[in-house]
């Protein structure tokens, strides 16, 4: 917890505290940010160009979303359906700006996954087992009714995927694994990884 509370410190945001008063929810899973050690090692190997756009389903605080911009100068944005940790990444979001210029290329969202209009310019979505695989089906239909209107080449990024994602995306959408990235290191849980599924410009 300090090397994830000075990482938040290196870029004037603090997203280190887990949610532990979550209600029960069968569709909506708790919030806890992906820990800077692992999105290093995820982003060692997976890089983003200037015309990326990446949405994070489930942002809480927005971590990923200013690691990236710090990374990569990337362009994102946060869904978050909680009012309260949207609140509190559109603080950081306030802080943040106060050293780094983003351009407006961090933007945060305060609605349902499957609220969300997926843009044109969005073409990397990332998802750290936010929700159910009922929620999932919804946004994966948004995504793909996008791809539909307009051509590109579309990444899905999960991290800690369930079964139940993993088994929609192979039997019933032309997504295909791009890559796999098991984490040894962290010596928790085989799920403890990254999948990439890809669907190309055909």
């Amino acid at each position: 917890m300090e090397e994830e509370k000075r990482r938040d410190k290196e870029l004037h945001i603090q997203t280190s505290e887990i949610q532990h008063d979550f209600p029960e929810s069968v569709h909506h899973h708790r919030y806890e940010p992906t820990p800077y050690a692992l999105l290093d090692q995820l982003f060692a190997r997976y890089s983003l160009a200037d015309s990326d756009r990446i949405v994070d389903f489930g942002s809480g605080k927005g971590r990923l979303n200013f690691y990236l911009h710090h990374r990569f100068g990337a362009k994102t944005v946060g869904v978050e359906m909680n009012p309260h940790f949207h609140g509190q990444a559109l603080e950081n979001l306030m802080a943040y700006e106060k050293k780094w210029k983003t351009a407006g290329k961090i933007q945060f969202i305060q609605c349902l996954a499957q609220d969300y209009r997926i843009q044109p310019a969005d073409n990397k979505f990332y998802f750290f087992n936010p929700f159910s695989v009922q929620i999932f089906i919804s946004v994966l239909n948004n995504i793909l009714e996008s791809y539909e209107q307009k051509t590109r080449e579309i990444d899905l990024i999960l991290f800690f995927p369930s079964d139940d994602f993993i088994d929609y995306l192979v039997h019933w959408t032309p997504f295909e694994l791009a890559e796999e990235m098991e984490l040894p290191a962290s010596g928790k849980d085989f799920r403890e990884r990254f999948l990439v599924y890809r669907l190309s410009e055909y």
